[in-house]
């Protein structure tokens, strides 16, 4: 006869899209006897060490954390091992795990994949959905292999993804609709074997992880590509392109359409020839930009080294006029 009794957890998780997962868990009738976290960091300006998310509310519920500086530490396999978990929880760790740990709960280990696998295996699905284009995306709970985000596949939930909404949006959105799709997968482990579906290899697509050099802008491209590749790149590192010799950091957009220009002779014209990158409009709390098809407007951005600004306030105090260019090189 299966045990449905509450399982014993060891969860593995860094940053902010993994703490409604571990939360969920919390709440649930499962124990989570051990969290498994990154090592802290200096982060900003002031380089001030502050704690990974997950361990900061593992913490304050009480959990063992650990933060191992190598997973192949003998004495940190030993206190894992101690743990005598049935069943171990990734979303997003940050590192890759071996044979020996993987091998280590009775049941295994499963993974929160923010992506509808096969697509988008790897380090960067959000963003590299949001700057293709794509329409739909969502989380999928799969068992854990030794070769990157292949193993089977235990339960997917889909999700639209809105014309406008950021890699940010989108993360926090999708942290939330993998919380109790774990869950309902943790339960269905312990009454019993759970469903496996094997991946199609032939249709996975890898997500390379972003760079701050993904974020220069080509203005020849379109003004879809333009906008998916700021809203991809937001909030973190951020498109840009070069305006007088400065770098500007582009923080959200909207695709323009529909909107008249003055041509030769004053007259207006839906599909004037302009360089890509010329601005056509810079007042009113409007920038326009000409794309190598089609026209966007930039609605937030920053100068390097200051604050974010909507477009209104920061044409108020920066020199931008209808002609002038902005670049991929200072």
């Amino acid at each position: 006869m299966v045990s449905a009794s509450p399982l014993r957890l060891v969860f593995w998780g860094t940053p902010e899209f993994a703490v409604p997962t571990l939360d969920a868990l919390l709440h649930s009738r499962h124990s989570v006897v051990g969290v498994v976290t990154r090592q802290d960091r200096a982060r900003g300006r002031g380089q001030r060490v502050g704690v990974t998310p997950v361990k900061e509310r593992a913490l304050a519920a009480g959990i063992p954390v650990f933060q191992p500086e190598r997973l192949s530490d003998p004495a940190f396999l030993a206190a894992l091992k101690d743990l005598d978990a049935d069943l171990g929880i990734v979303a997003a760790y940050g590192k890759i795990l071996s044979e020996t740990i993987l091998a280590m709960p009775r049941l295994g280990l499963i993974n929160v994949h923010a992506s509808l696998l096969p697509r988008y295996r790897g380090a960067a699905p959000i963003h590299r959905a949001v700057i293709a284009g794509e329409r739909e995306t969502g989380v999928t709970i799969m068992r854990m292999v030794k070769a990157l985000d292949a193993g089977p596949m235990l339960a997917i939930a889909r999700r639209a993804i809105g014309p406008n909404e950021t890699s940010g949006d989108l993360e926090r959105a999708l942290s939330k609709l993998g919380a109790p799709l774990l869950v309902s997968t943790v339960d269905a482990f312990a009454a019993g074997p759970v469903p496996e579906v094997l991946q199609d290899d032939g249709a996975a697509t890898y997500a390379h992880r972003v760079t701050r050099d993904d974020g220069l802008v080509d203005w020849a491209q379109s003004a879809e590509a333009v906008h998916n590749l700021i809203r991809g790149l937001h909030p973190w590192p951020h498109a840009f392109t070069f305006s007088r010799g400065q770098r500007l950091i582009l923080l959200r957009s909207e695709k323009v359409s529909g909107v008249l220009f003055e041509a030769d002779g004053g007259k207006k014209t839906p599909d004037p020839f302009f360089a890509p990158g010329t601005i056509l409009e810079a007042g009113g709390g409007r920038l326009h930009v000409a794309t190598g098809d089609g026209v966007i407007a930039i609605t937030e951005l920053q100068a390097e080294g200051r604050r974010p600004m909507t477009t209104r306030d920061f044409l108020a105090g920066h020199r931008m006029a209808p002609g002038d260019l902005l670049t991929k090189e200072p």
